[in-house]
């Protein structure tokens, strides 16, 4: 394939005209390549010293960084606006697979990215880390939109020594976007409602709920039926102890005051009959009606997984960088802090990790019957 600024092989058309003069745009006009090549600007270099070769490398690391968290927000929104509606068509469905996919690739070169600033030395990043403060990638915008966007709620956060906003106090147009992304619907809000929808939950209709509840008695019934059959009393007593375990599982997701209870104490994040939608999706995936939406759910954990594989690649390229006593350059607690990050209060989607807590084996699954396969297919 020929580059853009060429036609056959030549820097001319067929009329011999200059490209980029009187014929289209050049490849660097069009890219804004000037901008972009002269925005590393090395502070090593403006103090008057000799400038510190693995600065550049920081400096273009971050950069790219922000570009792709860019391109991830840009995605995010079209995604949101196409969720945002009653009734999902099933191209729309596959138009957001495929951008949930694109994401999901970015944040896998994202977390690849991370070896590259490893091949600075601690040493090497000592010799310029001083011009940093108080800069630090606390104070990346695009990154605090990226996680109001998906889901992430200000209660979750953890706090170092001030709210996420106030690094942003003087700047009025940061913070008039992140009040934006806090109020406006998130992708896991649109999720929410979307499953919500799940068609088969309907009381009037297959009911799945109410059969799940039926399946599950009868084979925890059958655990007991089993467990009661063993000869040895202590191995008997065990198998009971674990029977009624699970069904205490099980009763956390059947009783609603149970379930709202966990959403109270942070532990469930999805409303009940969200959850509801998600347990079905999940059991009859090999559905065809079923198969996109299971795919999409599995994209969202990939994406809650992939932030936190980035995450704890930060935080252990922080360990080796400045150890894990010291500050971080913008007044964080550095490695401490970072590493706070890593718990399930960051992971939007939690629920759906957790999902196979509830699972039962496939020949106790509930059938589909006439009706709700019938309704699906149309």
């Amino acid at each position: 394939m020929a580059c853009p600024y060429e036609v056959n092989g030549s820097e001319h058309d067929d009329n011999s005209r200059p490209l980029g003069k009187n014929f289209g745009m050049l490849y660097g006009e069009y890219l804004m390549l000037d901008k972009i090549l002269e925005a590393q600007r090395m502070l090593s270099v403006l103090d008057g010293q000799t400038p510190v070769h693995d600065e550049h490398l920081f400096i273009v690391t971050h950069q790219t960084y922000e570009l792709w968290f860019k391109q991830i927000i840009f995605e995010l929104d079209s995604i949101r606006k196409m969720l945002d509606m009653e009734d999902l068509q099933e191209s729309k469905s596959l138009e957001i697979l495929k951008r949930l996919n694109r994401i999901v690739l970015i944040l896998k070169l994202l977390v690849d990215q991370v070896p590259i600033l490893e091949t600075m030395t601690p040493l090497d990043f000592m010799e310029f880390r001083n011009f940093l403060a108080p800069a630090s990638g606390f104070q990346s915008l695009q990154f605090r939109l990226l996680e109001n966007k998906l889901g992430l709620k200000t209660a979750n956060r953890v706090r170092y020594n001030q709210a996420y906003t106030e690094v942003f106090e003087d700047e009025p147009a940061a913070l008039q976007a992140i009040e934006k992304s806090e109020k406006e619907p998130s992708l896991f809000a649109l999720i929410e409602k979307w499953l919500e929808r799940t068609p088969g939950l309907e009381k009037d209709g297959f009911n799945f709920w109410a059969k799940f509840e039926e399946s599950v008695d009868k084979f925890l019934a059958d655990q007991v039926k089993t467990a009661m059959q063993e000869p040895n009393e202590t191995t008997r007593t065990y198998r009971l102890m674990d029977i009624e375990k699970r069904r205490e599982v099980y009763r956390s997701i059947f009783d609603c005051e149970v379930h709202e209870a966990f959403v109270a104490r942070g532990d469930r994040r999805l409303s009940y009959k969200a959850l509801q939608g998600a347990i079905m999706i999940n059991f009859y995936r090999d559905e065809p009606r079923f198969s996109q939406p299971h795919q999409m759910l599995t994209l969202l954990m990939d994406i809650d997984s992939l932030i936190t594989k980035w995450r704890y690649n930060h935080v252990i390229m922080v360990q080796r960088m400045i150890g894990s006593q010291q500050l971080g350059t913008g007044g964080s607690s550095g490695y401490h802090y970072l590493r706070s990050t890593l718990s399930d209060r960051y992971k939007v989607f939690l629920d759906l990790f957790n999902l196979s807590t509830f699972l039962i084996p496939r020949d106790a699954i509930p059938p589909l019957d006439a009706s709700i396969k019938s309704a699906l297919v149309h």
